[in-house]
């Protein structure tokens, strides 16, 4: 049971607020924020997603920037709360095409509408963007998404790339085309989010993927869809390791240790040819979410040195290698490495010629941070750091350091090689050949290396 529900800017702005049973004091917006803000309780730098104040239950979320947030006074399950926040964040994005500050701001009368029938006495009814299509009447006023910083994994398509139009993400569900035509086309995203540790001689550890096969499609009358994965495709481990190096355009097989699939898709001939039929609801939805163990290339190989040089000195040295190949550019790379707690001042020094890169010694958290705006497979970058401490260690100093960590996004690549083979429509006419749109992105979840 819901008592309120708010959206918030990055600055503490409330654009949207919503109370459904009066349970809740009004400031709770402004209590909320300003514990988030200044959340320092264990050295943790971010608030957690669910925490208690004065007897009132706050859940939230962060999605492009925005805090998407709950209340109430009751005892409810939190991953349902957060579900239920991811949820609404989905269908607002549907239905205004871009989600933005901006896009709440100028749609709020469509976003209540939508609250309303989403939730009803802080009760929740439906999350469906087809469902909601029957009660929702309001039409949307488009933002130009040119304008927009691009926050979310799906925004880097949009970045100078040939391989889809510019309106690929930000297209509301409920658009039209210039005369009232509806443009037929159908967007396929595979994204995989990435979790490997390294030890520090740079063996891997530890390598897991979390997969989700998204689909947001644009096709009238709901025609099936036959879509097709990699035939040697097998699910479950079967007791044995392969260990395949190969890139993810090669061949071999790919084994999921687990997953599952939308309600919508039918599973009658996937276990002949991995093959999934489907009728595509509207909006974006999962069509798969699938988990695989199975040792693969990382993207990246993290090398770090730290020695003492001289008294109350040191020496950092980072080298990043990109492992993919030279036709593939990683986005948006932040290398981190937390520093001793007596560390005062930090020095940087790039290689030369290094064009897009900036570094920073973030003194409240003792923490080193090397941005790269991007990097091409196969190439190699340094990043030297001479530190200045205020006592000498008493210990090794590497275990005082470290360890380095690392987020990025790579588009138009997977590790995987999970691939869709082929996506079929079932035709109306001869004439019907709705624009098809498959892609690949590959981001970080918890990249890290020991030192």
């Amino acid at each position: 049971m819901i008592s309120q529900f708010f959206v918030l800017s990055q600055r503490g702005d409330n654009i949207v607020f919503r109370d459904y049973r009066s349970e809740v004091a009004k400031g709770s917006a402004e209590i909320f924020f300003r514990k988030v803000k200044f959340w320092k309780e264990d050295g943790q730098e971010e608030a957690p997603p669910v925490f208690n104040v004065d007897g009132v239950n706050y859940f939230h979320v962060k999605v492009v920037g925005l805090l998407f947030v709950a209340t109430t006074r009751v005892n409810v399950s939190p991953s349902l709360v957060l579900e239920l926040l991811q949820r609404i964040a989905r269908v607002i994005k549907d239905y205004l095409g871009v989600l933005s500050e901006d896009s709440l701001r100028k749609n709020f009368v469509l976003v209540y509408e939508l609250l309303d029938e989403v939730i009803d006495f802080g009760y929740v009814q439906t999350t469906s963007t087809e469902v909601l299509k029957s009660y929702v009447f309001n039409e949307p006023i488009v933002v130009d998404a040119a304008r927009l910083q691009p926050l979310g994994p799906a925004a880097i398509f949009m970045q100078g790339t040939k391989r889809m139009p510019g309106t690929a993400v930000t297209k509301s569900v409920l658009a039209n085309e210039p005369g009232g035509r509806k443009r037929e086309e159908i967007f396929v995203d595979i994204i995989e989010k990435i979790s490997v540790t390294f030890s520090s001689s740079g063996y891997i550890l530890t390598s897991e993927i979390d997969g989700t096969i998204q689909m947001k499609s644009y096709l009238s009358g709901n025609p099936e869809i036959r879509l097709a994965l990699n035939e040697d495709l097998s699910i479950g481990r079967g007791g044995g390791s392969i260990y395949d190096y190969r890139s993810s355009s090669g061949s071999g097989a790919v084994i999921l240790d687990d997953c599952n699939f939308h309600e919508s898709v039918r599973l009658d001939s996937f276990d002949m040819d991995r093959t999934l039929a489907l009728v595509p609801p509207d909006g974006e939805f999962p069509v798969m979410n699938y988990r695989m163990t199975q040792e693969f290339k990382p993207p990246f190989r993290i090398n770090c040195l730290i020695e003492e040089a001289g008294q109350l000195k040191a020496e950092v040295i980072i080298k990043v290698r990109a492992e993919f190949p030279s036709n593939i550019t990683a986005n948006t790379v932040v290398v981190q490495m937390p520093l001793p707690k007596y560390t005062t001042r930090a020095s940087f020094e790039l290689e030369p010629g290094a064009v897009g890169q900036k570094t920073d010694f973030k003194e409240a958290n003792k923490k080193l941070e090397w941005g790269l705006k991007k990097i091409v497979g196969g190439s190699e970058h340094t990043l030297r750091a001479k530190l200045t401490f205020s006592q000498e260690s008493h210990a090794n100093i590497t275990k005082e350091a470290g360890p380095v960590s690392m987020t990025f996004t790579i588009p138009m690549y997977n590790v995987s090689r999970l691939q869709v083979k082929y996506l079929q429509i079932a035709k109306k006419s001869s004439s019907y050949n709705p624009y098809r749109w498959v892609r690949y992105v590959t981001q970080a979840n918890s990249y890290v290396a020991r030192i």
